[in-house]
């Protein structure tokens, strides 16, 4: 069928919590077209650079199509009737708490509910957490604290009606970009100032008033250093403090704080003070850089307490706002997902709320304390005590702290099944048992973003081979375990219609979390639910909390709690100098399983990196383009160098996206030590010590070709192109035969060979083609190669005559990296229209070429090279 005459389908992205929605139209060939909902209330059509290249991901080469059992394929009844049997007799044998489930944000919420149900309400244990805890438990710690339970106060709406929005370890423009474009928007037509508090500058300093480079990990004492001041220069709301409890205790902690732990100046820290102050209508965006802290849960409660403290909470255009990174993380929050919690906000250690959820289910038993979380999980994984583990939608191999000894306590667990889309991850490579589940664009259920809203998502693609939702894999172990009745789902609509209902029964201990007013949804009223925020009760609730007060702790008062700067638990030293911080990139999504299928997205930043100040970088020896080993007691690394003063001397930043599929020695997560928050359990990410050193290669290469390789060499990172993909090599050892080792590297044994070779300088370039075509070419020198990458990346498939010159012919215009990947406009083409044109802003180059119109996340970069270049920027 013609695509063109297929329906468009409401759906939801992918990515991150904005939870922007899309509209999408099958092609007929197994494809997508995109495009933003213009109706959806967290996006109106806008999309980011991930979201817009989503019809590109959708391809069916890295699919797992059916059940395998130690490796070889199987049915579902066999797989199905293994994993229960094998989950049964752990149990029998070691008891409930022998078994564990890790989860996922990419998880659907009816999804998580099964999970939930299951292990918490059958299986008897509380050992079910989620990957959502490296991301936000911190804030739910700091919520709970503070208000009493996990409650979001604001929304959207919020940064649009806001005067000043400070952005507290947030990179918002390239981590959340259609938020940013909110804030931009406002910032243009009401002036909305900006404040950036980040150790690192990022493109979300670009259009900042401010930019506050504290020391990491001191965010506790400059807020404590603002609400000291509030405190004496009189700006609390006494009114508003009627509502809480905890106010001098607070300010005594504060005062007694030091700001100077926070490395800004004096005059710095007042600035901030003065201008926060005076903005009554203030929006405090958190995110990443408070929360992965073994301090985060206190950072949090920092950024309350002084929102508490001027009633700045529920009302238009104010209050703290945490934003997610998962496109399901708030609905894993409202479900328990995590294992300190029940499900609607309810607490496992209370004793009513368990017996009200047990009742509900009708269920055998309902732990009564909290299970382990995600550190604590792999660390019993790897003691022995959990014997059965299930991982859903995840990569705990890559992306937990200590990530090689993860790794390893996987590979060791007695029983270990993994559901996922594909059997090419670090941690589906470790699998007893491998269960194709359905994908994005294929699942049928709801999400909830960062700001409350639910959203439908909604099948436009028929499930690929065997692959089945991720609630009915759940549902059809659990009923094999022997709770047919419990987990009789027939499809979504009946599992959320029952969570709906449970939130009603939640509500009489006067929760926040209410759904109760759609638990009466029949399926076609669940197939059209258009979004809708929480609370959606059978009664009208405030879509803003706290504007009065009403908190959920039992005297309806919020805490301001004493806090008091912590420093990073690890210590820098002679032998580890360095603070490693880690974070995403503009194109990328967490490990690059559906982003790293697009070549769009790759083009950007097409191989891990480390960031490094000119000043320390000349210290070490190190220049651009050098690969440097990164080192610390716990793992090592290989990233190639970028210098840049947008990190302070003695830090360094690197991002966390490539894996042992894309780049073995980029696992960062490997120099990240287990250290948690002691309330929240979240790792401390962002705050290593690490040596940095220059790679000592023998040789450096760079290779184009139509299928991926896997080199058995000391550092290699793949990323695709519109024609296959790239590689970047280096290694210690020198190589003997180099065009015996590309055609092994290739498989191409029998291909025709062009060679050119120079045995004394060292470099090879070598040309693999099939009948006159060229499936892959090989570039190597004992200095990092100077080619025209981007160029040479679209040869594959043509003739092999211009390959080997390296460079581009006079007649082809080479785009160079893409800057632009919503429109693929590269910087060579930029700088072109600069020079040609006489373009002095980011919008006349906007208007010119387009890049920077969509999603705005590549418009500092724009500015970069308009003032690299000598050209006047125009403010946006």
């Amino acid at each position: 069928m013609d695509g063109s005459s297929l329906p468009e389908v409401r759906s939801t992205c992918a990515y991150c919590g904005v939870g922007c929605g899309v509209l999408l139209r099958a092609d007929g060939a197994g494809g997508l077209t995109v495009r933003g909902d213009p109706d959806h209330p967290a996006n109106f059509g806008r999309l980011c650079s991930k979201g817009s290249a989503l019809g590109e991901v959708t391809g069916l080469s890295h699919r797992l199509m059916a059940p395998h059992v130690a490796g070889q394929v199987s049915s579902w009844d066999a797989a199905l009737q293994h994993v229960a049997d094998r989950f049964s007799d752990t149990i029998a044998k070691h008891g409930p708490d022998s078994v564990a489930f890790y989860v996922s944000g990419q998880l659907l919420t009816e999804d998580y509910y099964v999970a939930n149900k299951l292990m918490k309400g059958f299986i008897g244990s509380a050992n079910i957490d989620t990957n959502s805890r490296l991301c936000m438990a911190s804030t739910v710690a700091g919520h709970k604290r503070a208000f009493g339970t996990d409650t979001v106060p604001g929304t959207y709406e919020d940064l649009d009606q806001a005067d000043l929005v400070v952005l507290v370890g947030s990179n918002m423009a390239w981590c959340h970009p259609v938020l940013y474009q909110r804030v931009l928007e406002a910032r243009k037509t009401r002036g909305t100032r900006i404040v950036v508090i980040d150790p690192r500058r990022t493109a979300s300093c670009d259009q900042a008033d401010m930019h506050l480079a504290l020391e990491p990990g001191s965010d506790v004492a400059l807020f404590n250093r603002l609400l000291a001041r509030l405190a004496q220069d009189g700006q609390t709301d006494a009114g508003y403090l009627t509502h809480t409890v905890g106010f001098d205790d607070a300010v005594k902690a504060a005062q007694a704080d030091d700001p100077a732990v926070t490395g800004l100046s004096p005059q710095e820290i007042e600035d901030f003070c003065n201008l926060w102050i005076g903005t009554e209508r203030v929006v405090t965006v958190f995110s990443q850089g408070v929360n992965q802290s073994s301090s985060g849960s206190d950072k949090v409660n920092a950024i309350l307490n002084c929102h508490l403290a001027t009633g700045r909470i529920g009302r238009p255009g104010m209050g703290p706002f945490s934003v997610t990174g998962q496109p399901n993380a708030m609905g894993g929050r409202e479900v328990g997902g995590l294992a300190n919690m029940l499900a609607c906000h309810l607490d496992i250690e209370n004793a009513m709320h368990r017996q009200a959820v047990q009742q509900f289910w009708n269920a055998p038993t309902i732990p009564d304390k909290p299970g382990l979380k995600a550190v604590d999980m792999f660390r019993a994984v790897e003691e022995g005590q959990i014997k059965a583990l299930w991982i859903i939608h995840t990569n705990p191999a890559v992306t937990m702290p200590d990530a090689d000894r993860v790794s390893k306590a996987i590979k060791a667990c007695p029983f270990t099944v993994v559901s996922d889309i594909t059997a090419q991850t670090d941690t589906a490579r470790l699998a007893d048992v491998l269960l194709p589940a359905t994908g994005w664009a294929e699942k049928d259920g709801t999400v909830t973003n960062s700001d409350r809203w639910i959203s439908r998502q909604r099948a436009v693609l028929a499930a690929p081979g065997q692959a089945r939702p991720d609630w009915d894999i759940l549902a059809e172990v659990g009923r094999r375990m022997g709770w047919q009745s419990a987990f009789d789902y027939q499809d979504p609509a009946e599992i959320f219609t029952e969570y709906a209902a449970l939130s009603s029964v939640a509500n009489r201990f006067e929760k926040d979390f209410d759904i109760s007013g759609l638990a009466g949804l029949d399926a076609s009223s669940y197939a059209d639910l258009a979004p809708v925020r929480w609370p959606v009760g059978k009664t009208r609730k405030p879509e803003r909390f706290f504007r009065d007060g009403g908190f959920f702790h039992p005297d309806g008062k919020a805490r301001l709690l004493p806090v008091t700067h912590r420093p990073p638990a690890a210590r820098t030293e002679p032998k580890f100098p360095f603070r490693l911080n880690t974070g995403r990139v503009r194109d990328q999504w967490h490990t690059m399983t559906r982003s790293g299928l697009s070549p769009r997205l790759s083009a950007h930043l097409a191989e891990p990196f480390l960031e490094i100040h000119p000043e320390d970088a000349r210290r070490h020896g190190l220049a651009a383009a050098d690969l440097a080993e990164v080192r610390n007691p716990t793992g090592t690394a290989i990233l190639r160098v970028r210098i840049t003063d947008a990190v302070a001397p003695g830090q360094v930043f690197a991002p966390i996206h490539w894996t042992g599929e894309t780049a073995p020695s980029a696992r960062i997560d490997a120099l990240v030590p287990s250290v948690t928050d002691p309330v929240s359990g979240q790792p401390e990410s962002k705050a290593s010590v690490v040596s940095v050193s220059r790679m000592k290669a023998a040789w450096y290469g760079f290779a184009i070709s139509q299928d991926p390789i896997a080199p058995n060499v000391d550092y290699w990172a793949a990323s695709r192109t519109d024609k296959g993909f790239r590689t970047e090599l280096a290694g210690y050892s020198q190589v003997q035969d180099w065009e015996e080792t590309a055609r092994s590297w290739f498989g191409l044994a029998e291909s025709a060979a062009t060679v050119v070779a120079d045995p004394a300088r060292g470099t090879y370039r070598i040309a693999l083609t099939v009948e006159n075509r060229l499936k892959a070419a090989l570039f190597v020198s004992r200095e990092p190669v100077a080619l025209m990458r981007d160029y040479l990346s679209t040869t594959i498939g043509n003739g092999p005559e211009q390959v080997l010159v390296g460079r581009a012919p006079a007649d082809v215009e080479d785009a160079g990296p893409t800057l632009c990947a919503c429109f693929g406009v590269g910087v060579k083409t930029i700088l072109k229209a600069i020079e040609a044109d006489q373009l002095d802003s980011v919008e006349a180059i906007g208007d010119a070429l387009g890049a920077g119109t969509n999603c705005g996340s590549c418009r500092p970069e724009i500015a970069d090279l308009l003032a690299v270049h000598g050209k006047v920027e125009t403010p946006a």
